[in-house]
């Protein structure tokens, strides 16, 4: 299963580049990186990923339009549209392992 995940990742990173440079708004586009990050989420994420999956997530958040004023050729808008689906890719899997973790804090033990 956890090789099923790995595959959804790497679509999903090559889409959202690919789909950022071609056709960032794209919402078929959208929608097919939101399941694969479900995927990722619910089958290549153990215990011992969530808090680096959690930080690297918000982190992607976090400088998602950093690139922003680089306007020679365009390439901060790229940039920010790529940032923006690699979010999107990873959020699903962040909330699917957010769940877990709250979970797992609040079961007895």
């Amino acid at each position: 299963m956890k090789m099923l995940g790995f595959l959804a990742f790497i679509i999903g990173f090559i889409l959202a580049i690919v789909a950022g440079l071609f056709f960032p708004d794209n919402a078929v586009v959208i929608i097919i990186l939101l399941i694969l990050g479900l995927l990722i989420g619910f089958l290549n994420i153990g215990s011992e990923e969530m808090v680096p999956l959690l930080l690297a997530t918000i982190a992607l958040v976090v400088v998602g339009n950093v690139f922003s004023p680089i306007e020679t050729l365009n390439i901060g808008d790229k940039l920010g549209d790529i940032m923006a689906l690699i979010a999107a890719l990873m959020a699903p899997a962040a909330i699917v392992v957010a769940v877990k973790t709250l979970y797992t804090v609040a079961k007895p033990h």
